[in-house]
């Protein structure tokens, strides 16, 4: 594998930092290639203003139409198109960050607005008129992602009958959103509970988890999402056929294994 791995946390000595080093080590000791980006040690702007694009500010700024224009032209800042060449080198992303008020940190969240611009990640044409590639088709397909998140909740409290919710839930605009609309393949995530009550014990446990993880990656099926250009929905309304999964709602609708 080709793997870049996304970290966002800012104490390198976390449990998040040990993570990732466990992380990286193992996928270079079994011959995988590793780039990192680690937001926080770049001190990554996360913050998308017309300085990204070159754009004069007498105009108007369209953010993804000035996107467009500068991926198309070049013109990019240099730190994102620097962001969109690991990309496009690695074949899997492992996007890692701790859980802060049931999203990811700021810093990554203006990872994704920055890098994954329009004629990069989306916004892609297909040949049928009125049809863009998106939700399993795109520029990024071909491309497996996994999401490695600390939480400091107990385990029993992120479920599909915890209060917190379901991971798959909260992590839906990661998974399917973002992951899956630019056509990156979203592995199961892989989630650590009770991230503040780590114990040498249990971090041992957890970095043997995530080694095997890891090496399952490439054989590991990914979530069952549907594909938007596939005959499950409406090209009209981009809606779900009524006939498919007639009782389910909620994210869970937009999986092929929905009842």
């Amino acid at each position: 594998m080709k793997v870049l791995w996304l970290a966002a946390h800012p104490e390198e000595r976390s449990l998040n930092g040990s993570l990732k080093n466990e992380g990286i080590r193992t996928l270079r000791d079994h011959g995988h290639e590793v780039q990192l980006s680690d937001l926080y040690a770049m001190k990554w702007n996360p913050v998308v203003d017309a300085d990204d694009f070159d754009h004069s500010p007498t105009e108007r700024l369209h953010v993804s139409d000035a996107a467009h224009r500068a991926y198309s032209s070049g013109a990019l800042s240099p730190d994102i198109r620097a962001e969109q060449e690991k990309v496009t080198w690695a074949d899997t992303l492992v996007v890692q960050f701790p859980l802060w008020w049931f999203g990811m940190p700021a810093i990554l969240k203006g990872w994704f607005d920055r890098v994954l611009t329009k004629g990069f990640a989306y916004g892609i044409d297909t040949p049928i008129a009125g049809q863009t590639f998106r939700y399993g088709d795109g520029s990024l397909t071909g491309k497996r992602a996994m999401a490695v998140v600390t939480a400091g909740a107990r385990p029993s409290a992120i479920g599909p009958r915890g209060i917190h919710g379901d991971l798959n839930d909260l992590l839906f605009p990661l998974h399917h959103g973002t992951f899956w609309y630019t056509g990156m393949s979203a592995a199961p995530p892989f989630l650590v509970t009770a991230a503040n009550r780590t114990t040498p014990a249990t971090f041992e446990d957890t970095a043997a988890r995530l080694r095997t993880r890891l090496l399952e990656l490439p054989s590991t099926p990914p979530l069952p999402f549907r594909r938007q250009n596939s005959p499950d929905y409406d090209p009209e309304t981009l809606t779900l056929h009524p006939d498919l999964a007639p009782n389910t709602t909620g994210p869970a609708l937009h999986c092929t294994d929905a009842p």
